[in-house]
C-alpha cells in the first residue's frame, strides 16, 4: 500500500508539471509512461503505474486553471472559464479566482463519489439508451442554453450565429488530416486565448495590485453550481462524444448561471467542477461500463485488462490524495503568480503571453507537421471570431460551437 502512495506522489508532480506549462496535455506524459511501460513493468505492477496515472490526471486537471485564469491561456476544459477569470484579475481578484476554481474541483470530486453507487446503477442504462439521442441532446441543450443567457433577440441571433460560425470552422479543421491536437491548440489559443488579450489590450486595461484579501461564502447557489459541476462532469464520463466543452453547455443550463458579471463566481464553481468530476469518471467508466472514456483510460485499460472492485477502491482513494493535494499546490502557485503579477506590466505581460501561446503553437506545429500556411490562418480566423462576443456584448461561451456542431453532426450522421 505504501509503494501506492509513493505512484500517488509522482503522479501528482508529474500533472502539476503538465498543468503548469501551457500547451502540455496530460496525455502525452500517459502516452510516455505507456511507452515505457515494458521497461517499468519489470519492477513495477501494473496498479502502481495506474495509480500514478489517475493522480496525474486529477492533479493535470486542477493545476491547469493556475496558467489558464492568470495568464489566459486556454485548455478544452478550461477555455470558457477564461474571460470571466481573466476579468476577475483585471479587478485584483487573482486569489479569489484561484479559491474558486480550487473549491469547485474539490466539491465536484466530493459530490461524485458520494453519488457512485447511484451512478454504477443509472448510467450504465443511461449509456446504452442515449447513444441514439446523443446529438438531439447536445442540440437541444444548445439551443436552450443560448435562449436562456440571451436577454434580448438581438443578442440570441447573433449567438446563434457565432455558435453556428464556431462550428462551422470546427468542422472544417477536422477534415484535415492534421493531428486533432495541435488543431486544438491552435483554434482555442484564438478563440479564447489571444483574442480575449487583444481585447483587453484594446480596452486599455490595467493590471492592478492583487488583493491579498478574499471573500469566498458557500452559499446555496454556489453549491447548487458546485453540485451541478460534480453531476455533469459524471455524466459526461458516460455520454459518448461528450467533453469539457459539451459539459460547460449542460451545466450552465443545471445551475442557472452564464459568463457574465453577476455570475462569474456560480460560472466559475461549475465548470472547474465539472472538468475534474469529468476527469475522474472517465477513468471509472473502466469498471462501470467497460469503456474506458479518456486516453489515460485506455492507457490503464492495457495496464489493468479487467478491473475490479478493489481496483476502483484504490482509484478513488487515489484521486482523494491527488485531489486534496493539488489543491493546496494550486493555491500556493496561484498565490505566488498573483505576487508577481502585480508588480508587473500589464501590457508587457500580455504581449508576452500572446507570443508564448504562439511560440508553443509553433513548436507543435513543425513537431507534427503540420502546413504553416493553413494553421496560421486557423489561427487569424479563430482569433478574428474570438473578437466579436467582446464588442457584441454576448458571452463567450457559444463559441464551443467549434466542438459541438462537429459532435452534432457526427452522432446525427450515425443513428440517423
Amino acid at each position: 500500500m505504501f509503494e501506492l502512495v509513493i505512484a500517488c506522489f509522482i503522479g501528482i508532480l508529474i500533472g502539476t508539471t503538465t498543468g503548469m506549462i501551457p500547451g502540455i496535455h496530460v496525455n502525452t506524459a500517459g502516452a510516455i509512461i505507456f511507452a515505457s511501460s515494458t521497461f517499468l513493468l519489470s519492477f513495477l505492477s501494473p496498479e502502481f503505474l495506474c495509480v500514478m496515472m489517475v493522480a496525474m490526471s486529477i492533479a493535470h486537471a486542477l493545476i491547469e486553471f493556475v496558467p489558464s485564469m492568470l495568464l489566459g491561456v486556454p485548455e478544452e476544459g478550461t477555455a470558457t472559464s477564461i474571460l470571466p477569470g481573466h476579468r476577475m484579475v483585471l479587478q485584483g481578484r487573482a486569489k479569489e479566482v484561484i479559491r474558486i476554481v480550487c473549491v469547485g474541483g474539490f466539491g465536484a470530486i466530493l459530490v461524485t463519489i458520494l453519488m457512485l453507487p447511484i451512478f454504477s446503477i443509472l448510467l450504465p442504462m443511461l449509456h446504452d439508451i442515449s447513444k441514439p439521442f446523443t446529438w438531439m441532446i447536445l442540440l437541444f441543450a444548445s439551443i436552450y442554453l443560448t435562449y436562456s443567457l440571451t436577454s434580448n433577440h438581438r443578442d440570441f441571433l447573433w449567438s446563434l450565429l457565432l455558435f453556428a460560425l464556431s462550428g462551422i470552422l470546427g468542422w472544417t479543421i477536422f477534415q484535415t488530416p492534421i493531428s486533432s491536437g495541435v488543431t486544438l491548440m491552435c483554434i482555442f489559443s484564438g478563440l479564447f486565448g489571444i483574442s480575449t488579450i487583444l481585447f483587453s489590450l484594446n480596452d486599455n486595461s490595467t493590471l492592478p495590485h492583487q488583493n491579498s484579501f478574499y471573500d469566498l461564502n458557500i452559499d446555496f447557489d454556489k453549491f447548487k453550481s458546485i453540485f451541478a459541476g460534480g453531476i455533469t462532469g459524471a455524466i459526461l464520463g458516460f455520454l459518448p462524444g461528450f467533453g469539457p466543452a459539451q459539459g460547460t453547455v449542460i451545466a450552465q443550463a443545471a445551475s442557472g448561471t452564464s459568463d457574465s458579471d453577476d455570475d462569474t463566481v456560480n460560472f466559475l464553481l461549475a465548470t472547474s467542477g465539472l472538468n475534474i468530476s469529468d476527469c475522474l469518471f472517465s477513468l471509472m467508466a473502466i469498471y462501470i461500463i467497460g469503456n474506458p472514456r479518456s486516453g489515460i483510460a485506455v492507457y490503464m485499460s492495457y495496464l489493468i485488462s479487467k478491473m475490479s472492485l478493489n481496483h476502483l477502491i484504490i482509484y478513488i482513494f487515489a484521486s482523494l490524495l491527488a485531489v486534496s493535494v493539488s489543491l493546496v499546490l494550486a493555491l500556493r502557485l496561484g498565490d505566488s503568480f498573483s505576487k508577481l503579477m502585480g508588480g508587473v506590466d500589464y501590457k508587457k505581460l500580455s504581449i508576452s503571453v500572446i507570443l508564448l501561446q504562439i511560440v508553443i503553437l509553433f513548436i507543435f506545429i513543425f513537431y507534427y507537421g503540420a502546413p504553416v500556411g493553413y494553421m496560421i490562418l486557423a489561427l487569424i480566423t479563430s482569433t478574428a471570431m474570438g473578437m466579436l462576443p467582446h464588442y457584441l456584448g454576448i458571452g463567450k461561451s457559444h463559441l464551443m460551437g467549434v466542438l459541438i456542431v462537429p459532435a452534432i453532426v457526427i452522432y446525427m450522421q450515425m443513428f440517423i
